[in-house]
């Protein structure tokens, strides 16, 4: 469909740029990303930086981002892009916590952008391009399967 094609790179085009900003410059982000990162590593016993974590979600963004812009596999692309953006947008973008009024005001569009990108996300992820969903086909299957089935011995 014409309008997927358009899109797709549309909505993927923030997450190739933001994604390559963050493995190359991990460092930058790393001070927000703490604020949501604490003492997740340590829990799960794992022995990584916020930088490094910052450097894997800008990998998943990046990659996420091809695949949605090229069509590939989109519905996964934009489920793990899904579940980039809510950490992402939760440290860099926490509107209530700052106290000069220009700057909240900034950060509250920069959040709600993201609330919106979260939503066409979703549409994404949910998207079967004309075709039937999973859940249909499995029932339609189950039901063309039951019609065929023998009938129980015994009965006439």
């Amino acid at each position: 469909m014409l309008t997927h094609r358009l899109a797709r790179p549309l909505l993927a085009a923030i997450f190739i740029t933001g994604g390559i900003d963050s493995v190359l410059h991990p460092a930058s982000k790393a001070p927000a990303a703490d604020k949501v990162v604490g003492g997740l590593p340590d829990t799960l016993g794992m022995n990584a930086r916020t930088e490094d974590l910052v450097r894997l979600n800008g990998a998943v963004q990046l990659g996420g981002g091809l695949l949605l812009a090229l069509g590939v596999f989109p519905r996964l692309a934009s489920t793990a892009l899904l579940g980039s953006l809510v950490p992402t947008t939760m440290a860099g973008h926490r509107f209530w916590e700052d106290t000069d009024d220009k700057n909240r005001a900034a950060q509250r569009i920069h959040f709600l952008k993201n609330v919106a990108m979260l939503g066409g996300l979703l549409l994404a992820a949910t998207d079967t391009d004309g075709r039937p969903s999973l859940g249909w086909r499995a029932h339609r299957s189950l039901e063309h399967a039951a019609e065929h089935l023998p009938a129980p011995v015994g009965h006439s």
